[in-house]
């Protein structure tokens, strides 16, 4: 018997969380804003990880890095189609290099494989140079490879377990230049960047500094506010004027917002969303498909044949769902409760809150990754 249950297009996980940004009370600047010329940046490599266990890949690229390797380290001189290189693989390194990482600083290092390796368990990178967007070396990874998974295949059966074709090197990397990092600009002033843009915040985190520091921040845009360092703090003391801007109060504009992920199934309602009068209703159709086949067979002494003759029986079950009237100007948590009494699937929330929003009874913004 087969069962074949259709549900709505996406079959996603629950994960409902209420979050709020003014209840929540006055947070600190730092979480909200970045400080202009000091972030991270990207480091990537192509590298060889040796010693697997028969699962590594047969690619030609990997023989020629391999051929290169023995060549420029070992002076061996090898012809890269001579190699079958079964316990190596080629990979894809990557690293993030912090602000005011300094040289001998070590990093952690992302490993993956980008041929046909089936796994990656048990391997050591040879030593990659890591570059950033500018093709400078900026970092140097080698180590053994460590990975949260694995598989084990026979003839006819394989078992596996997570992802055994990534894995990770703790302190795999050791950084090699240092990326100079200028908060202060030769002008003197200091920019803080909004990580979500809106005027109200630019405005209120302007006003939180101009009260400790009076006069000396404004908001040149949405997303931006400039500030100039006191005289009272010299260059020496920048460092301690960008802690102490960081560390200030704010009560953050509140947002009303919905925010659906698409591949995870997470569902995020802010608190202040807004919903009026609607009725809502949601069911589930299935059909059941039966095969129940029977073997016809011919009279005695007659030139007939034994055949197998197809019987199929076919039901559709629909649920029965009653309407919900959720009066307006409820919050999540009342839509929440009302959903719930309808009897409402965590698959199924997310489509729900689509649906509001296409209808004009969601009063917020709907973000959908």
């Amino acid at each position: 018997m087969t069962r074949i249950r259709i549900r709505p297009q996406w079959a996603w996980l629950l994960a409902l969380a209420i979050a709020s940004h003014a209840t929540a009370g006055s947070v600190r600047v730092s979480e909200l804003v970045d400080v202009h010329n000091v972030r991270s940046n990207q480091l990537t490599g192509i590298g060889v990880v040796v010693g697997l266990n028969q699962s590594g890949d047969q690619s030609k690229v990997t023989r020629q890095i391999l051929a290169s390797y023995y060549s420029h380290l070992g002076g061996i001189s090898v012809d890269a189609r001579d190699l079958n290189p079964k316990n190596s693989a080629l990979v894809s390194v990557s690293a993030t290099l912090p602000p005011y990482a300094r040289n001998g600083s070590e990093i952690d290092v992302l490993v993956s494989a980008e041929m046909d390796a089936t796994s990656l368990f048990g391997g050591e990178l040879l030593v990659t140079e890591l570059k950033g967007q500018d093709n400078e070396v900026y970092a140097i990874a080698r180590g053994p490879v460590s990975v949260g998974g694995f598989i084990t295949a026979g003839q006819a059966a394989s078992v596996q377990k997570n992802h055994p074709t990534v894995g990770r090197i703790p302190n795999g990397a050791t950084v090699e230049r240092e990326v100079p990092m200028r908060p202060v600009s030769a002008s003197g002033t200091v920019d803080l960047v909004l990580r979500h843009a809106g005027f109200a915040n630019a405005f209120r985190v302007a006003d939180a500094v101009n009260t400790k520091f009076r006069g000396t921040a404004a908001a040149i845009d949405g997303g931006t506010i400039r500030i100039r360092v006191p005289d009272e703090f010299a260059k020496e003391r920048s460092t301690d004027f960008i802690q102490q801007l960081l560390g200030l109060s704010v009560e953050p504009e509140e947002v009303a917002r919905v925010v659906i992920n698409d591949r995870t199934g997470t569902v995020v309602a802010g608190e202040h969303v807004v919903i009026d009068t609607v009725i809502i209703t949601h069911g589930n159709l299935s059909f059941t498909v039966s095969e129940s086949p029977i073997v016809s067979q011919p009279a005695p002494l007659s030139d007939g044949k034994t055949e197998v003759v197809p019987r199929t029986e076919v039901t559709a079950n629909e649920e029965q769902k009653a309407l919900v009237v959720v009066p307006g100007g409820v919050t999540v948590k009342e839509v929440a409760e009302a959903l719930n009494a309808l009897g409402v699937s965590p698959r199924d929330l997310s489509q729900i809150f689509q649906a509001l929003k296409v209808a004009g009874a969601l009063h917020a913004e709907l973000v959908i990754m």
